[in-house]
């Protein structure tokens, strides 16, 4: 699998993201598929798929705790493209027993408890999405964070077998901010207002000027990597 990852990341190394996509689809048919946050990345990769009708699955995870602008956001974007959406929702079992429990805001007890809550709502709804599939598309960026400056245009997913895509790997906000003006893309007002990265609404808040990228994710804990593991 290391071979054909490093052979993607050569072959695909001068083509466009449209191009690129066309071709894994075009290759693996019915096997990609593209994880929708709303975030604004995650948009302007929707537009590339959805206004060139490339024929890739489209999904999103609601962890049932999101802020009502990105529920916007995806109102929106079905509007726009008239497109089919793929929505899934935790094991209402986990969540059930979680919330008996633990309560409803375990995750600001400790770490463990967080990342508990994240892979109930998240890791878990992932797996199943991703399952039997070849390509996941992300919206990860360099400029998010130390660890994801290190990463690949293609890399090989170990915890979830597959090949994953990154398209705007080395895409800058500037250039992201642009591609969504000048195509009219819908976006989530928060990116507006220090929201440099949106997830579950307990759990995000604005950032300050001077902070990390990711510093308004799990801001109460200061000595995290500020993931949740969908990418690890």
């Amino acid at each position: 699998m290391k071979d054909i990852v490093q052979a993607l990341n050569l072959s695909t190394k001068y083509t466009d993201i449209q191009e690129t996509i066309q071709s894994l689809c075009t290759d693996h048919p019915e096997k990609v598929v593209f994880s929708s946050s709303f975030s604004i990345e995650d948009q302007v990769i929707t537009h590339f798929i959805f206004s060139n009708n490339i024929p890739v699955n489209v999904f999103t995870i609601d962890t049932g705790r999101m802020f009502a602008e990105t529920y916007a956001v995806f109102g929106k974007t079905l509007e726009k493209y008239n497109k089919t959406i793929k929505v899934y929702f935790p094991d209402n079992n986990d969540i059930e027993k979680l919330m008996s429990e633990k309560g409803p805001f375990s995750f600001y007890d400790s770490v463990e408890n967080r990342k508990e809550c994240c892979y109930l709502r998240k890791i878990k709804p992932l797996k199943r999405a991703l399952t039997g599939n070849d390509i996941w598309i992300t919206g990860l960026r360099g400029e998010q964070s130390e660890s994801r400056k290190k990463i690949n245009i293609f890399e090989w997913d170990e915890n979830n077998k597959i090949i994953k895509y990154n398209p705007l790997l080395h895409w800058s906000t500037e250039q992201i901010r642009e591609y969504i003006k000048t195509n009219q893309i819908p976006y989530n007002i928060l990116h507006d207002q220090s929201f440099p990265s949106i997830g579950c609404q307990p759990c995000t808040r604005k950032i300050n000027e001077g902070e990390d990228f990711r510093a308004g994710r799990w801001w109460w804990e200061n000595n995290s990597k500020k993931e949740c593991g969908l990418h690890s």
